[in-house]
């Protein structure tokens, strides 16, 4: 997978990510796929549509920007296999953002927190 992605962030051993949000999205995609949501042919369509969107937008394709063109594909293969659509991500998206914004510097994040 390293030479398939050859700027995605790894080490000798595989991957790595910058933010826990970007693992966490990763393992979102693998766990979909492998319940048969969707194909790994269809994910890479969808994947490739998002960054080719991006670059033609300005995006320098320098590798800081891949886990959120990975984030945007996946909420778009969500919402066109019935997962969820976009009024549920919105909703989600404005209470972790909400819970964020409640939450001490150096406690974990929880929806609890969220004032929405």
């Amino acid at each position: 997978m390293i030479n398939a992605l050859p700027l995605q962030p790894h080490d000798d051993e595989g991957p790595v990510f910058s933010e826990p949000w970007e693992a966490q999205a990763f393992a979102l995609v693998i766990a979909l796929n492998q319940g048969g949501l969707f194909s790994w042919q269809e994910w890479a369509a969808i994947l490739s549509e998002e960054i080719s969107r991006a670059q033609k937008q300005g995006d320098l394709d320098l590798g800081d920007t891949y886990y959120q063109h990975w984030l945007r594909a996946l909420e778009k293969i969500a919402e066109a296999k019935g997962i969820s659509n976009f009024n549920e991500i919105s909703a989600r998206a404005d209470e972790w953002r909400s819970a964020y914004h409640n939450t001490p510097h150096g406690k974990p994040i929880q929806l609890a927190a969220s004032t929405v």
